[in-house]
């Protein structure tokens, strides 16, 4: 009954993604130019897409027969399931934002309001088929295979795609974003977003391939992940009680529709601000869900001896414990998602400290200064989310054990439906602004969508946070399943730190997140070294571009950087699975254990980093932008454009992506177990 439930409730999420997406196609697309722009956005977007899915298809099926051959035809076939479900919600979400961008720069003709809620719809879009894919995925595998080995490769296939969209994406949207900048603003001295700049084109695809495809990946993978592990410690810990397998399925039931219902609120008062209208949403989506937890966890657990206070869901198992602490360690849950969004906005607005202490630093001292202030802001950002994090696991431990701890990752990987469409509004935004520029549109259309796109900078940074704090969470539900999954296999394995092979495993798992972001940063310079080029070629040689008397060939760079990111992927993408697997097999099941510690340990600090300095640098170039420091063509602006390039890589490609990687490191040493024992 359960599963038909949580299957019922993620096809409703399915079909009112649909709904949205035939509502944003109904709306006006603007004038004959922009429906040119949008159009050549679209077609790069859904090629870089297709030519990505044939390069990771070619992986998967290699990767399947493997699984296949060792483990058994239910993982293969869990591990294609959650690789086909992970793509379709990023090509779908993609392909409505790329219709989105176009209808929000028109809708913002009629005011901020009008484009602000065209925008939030179409990252609604991707929001809904996340959650509605992955519920629906996990619950369809449990109730056709009762298999926690499926489960386990349903988990994996989610994991590898992301990490290959993550990467690929933020290496296409970073290097043709880096290399615009640098020759577009820098050496051409022509405004963001111009229509003679060559990697305009490609500029505008990489929001969509990356921070829309890419960021869809990503929270499939951590949603599902996230079930997947409760649901396998569940059973480790309780056995065959249907309450604890079933209790992460009904909370991400009815945190669905909390977020439906926080959807609906998400609308502008006439004077009201564009994240207080998001912050509504996400306010509505916490409370309800909070509410709608109280009868599920009253179903699901009962004192020894003792009557279930209610039983609304037909479960004949329930956990032996007092509902109240169950419940509990869920708001535990609640609270981390409200926090993490509030302190990723400190650090990554326009409106508080930090970002204006970039700016400073770039008026009196340059380019030098800025990198400096933006490095020591990343670092000191990683504080307050770490204590969060760490207080959240205390707490939730302390309440109901290391299934405490899961049930507080779940509760917060509930609210993912909201969480992406506030981000997946981001993009969209972004591209609206590329659009109106572009397009010639008045200077106040202008206005509102960089309005728009300001918060959005600031909600895809905020939905990175959630992303990492949840991995962060996630992973030491990942790594106790791991141990719980050795001692099930029948392995005696003692892990102590005076254990050379231990701390063996916690160095190179600690060393992973940085091999990995190395690789990925120096992706993004080979992509933006290989545009550059182009960019000048193109000025070089199309005479009129300047006068604007001739086109660009956008075509040609969107090729260029399409290939090298597309090249660049495949060894950052598969270190991690290589990683694990040469400790699991040199050093043996402590080492492993190790490595996990290392990678969640310096992951989770790394990816923080990164993330919200990167974040922080962009805000500040549009803080100066606005007329700040002497506003654009001031050194302060020269300065804030070299910081936002170098942070660019930072919070689009090696930030994001490390989080997909610790999940699958722990994935792999799961599927290794009955190899070592």
């Amino acid at each position: 009954m359960i599963e038909t439930f949580a299957i019922s409730i993620s096809l409703l999420a399915i079909f009112y993604a649909f709904l949205l997406k035939w509502s944003i196609q109904a709306a006006d697309a603007g004038s004959d130019d922009m429906k040119e722009i949008a159009r050549a956005i679209e077609e790069g977007s859904r090629a870089y897409l297709k030519r990505q899915y044939k390069v990771v298809f070619v992986v998967a099926i290699v990767i399947a027969g493997f699984l296949a051959m060792f483990l058994g035809r239910m993982v293969a076939g869990g591990f294609l399931l959650g690789a086909v479900a992970s793509a379709l919600a990023g090509y779908v979400g993609m392909t409505t934002a790329v219709r989105a961008n176009v209808r929000t720069a028109s809708a913002a003709r009629a005011g901020v309001r009008s484009a602000f809620r065209l925008a939030f719809k179409g990252g609604a879009v991707t929001g809904f088929l996340v959650v509605g894919f992955g519920l629906l995925s996990v619950a369809g595998v449990w109730a056709y295979s009762q298999s926690i080995p499926a489960l386990i490769g349903l988990g994996f296939g989610g994991s590898l795609i992301s990490v290959f969209a993550r990467l690929g994406g933020g290496i296409f949207t970073k290097g043709a974003d880096v290399g615009a900048d640098l020759v577009g603003k820098l050496e051409a001295g022509i405004p963001e977003d111009d229509a003679r700049n060559p990697a305009v084109i490609a500029d505008n695809v990489g929001d969509n391939v990356g921070d829309d495809a890419g960021m869809a990946a990503d929270l499939f993978e951590t949603y599902v992940v996230t079930l997947v592990a409760a649901m396998i410690l569940g059973s480790s810990i309780y056995g065959s009680i249907e309450g604890a397998m079933m209790y992460p399925l009904l909370l991400g039931s009815v945190s669905i529709l909390a977020s439906l219902l926080g959807a609906f609120a998400a609308r502008m008062s006439p004077n009201g601000s564009i994240m207080g209208a998001l912050y509504k949403a996400l306010g509505v989506a916490v409370i309800l869900s909070a509410l709608l937890f109280i009868p599920v966890t009253r179903s699901v657990a009962v004192i020894p001896g003792e009557v279930a206070d209610a039983n609304y869901f037909g479960i004949t198992d329930h956990i032996p414990a007092a509902w109240s602490s169950m419940y509990y360690a869920t708001l535990i849950g609640l609270v981390i998602t409200v926090l993490m969004v509030l302190i990723t906005e400190y650090y990554t607005s326009k409106r508080f400290r930090p970002v204006r202490s970039i700016a400073d630093a770039s008026n009196q001292g340059g380019a030098g200064t800025n990198v400096i202030m933006g490095l020591a802001v990343g670092m000191e950002a990683v504080v307050l989310p770490v204590i969060i994090i760490a207080l959240g696991m205390f707490f939730a431990y302390g309440l109901f054990g290391i299934y405490g701890v899961a049930i507080a990752s779940v509760a917060m990987l509930s609210l993912t439906g909201i969480i992406v469409a506030i981000d997946a509004f981001g993009p969209i935004t972004d591209n609206a602004g590329g659009i109106a520029e572009m397009a010639g549109l008045p200077p106040e259309v202008r206005e509102v969508t960089d309005a728009l796109d300001a918060v959005g900078n600031t909600t895809k940074a905020v939905t990175k946070g959630y992303a990492i704090a949840s991995a962060g969470l996630a992973s030491l539900v990942l790594f106790a399943t791991y141990t719980e999954a050795l001692v099930a296999a029948g392995a005696h394995v003692v892990f102590e730190l005076a254990d050379p092979l231990v701390i063996i495993g916690i160095f190179f798992g600690a060393a992973l997140p940085y091999l990995f972001g190395s690789l990925a940063m120096r992706a993004v310079g080979k992509a933006a070294g290989s545009i550059v080029e182009e960019v000048r070629r193109q000025f070089r040689e199309i005479p009129g571009i300047m006068e604007r008397t001739a086109k660009p060939d956008y075509a040609r760079a969107v090729d260029i950087v399409t290939k090298a990111a597309l090249r660049q992927m495949i060894a950052p993408a598969l270190l991690p699975i290589g990683a694990t697997i040469l400790v699991a097999f040199l050093f043996g099941p402590a080492s492993l254990a190790g490595l996990l510690v290392g990678v969640i340990t310096s992951g989770l600090f790394v990816a923080l980093s990164m993330t919200s300095g990167g974040a922080a640098w962009d805000n500040t170039k549009k803080f100066i932008e606005e007329g700040n420091y002497g506003g654009k063509g001031s050194p302060a602006h020269a300065a804030a454009v070299i910081g936002d390039t170098v942070g660019d890589p930072y919070k689009d490609t090696a930030g994001p992506a490390i989080n997909p990687m610790i999940k699958v490191v722990n994935i792999v040493a799961l599927l290794l177990v009955s190899f070592l024992v």
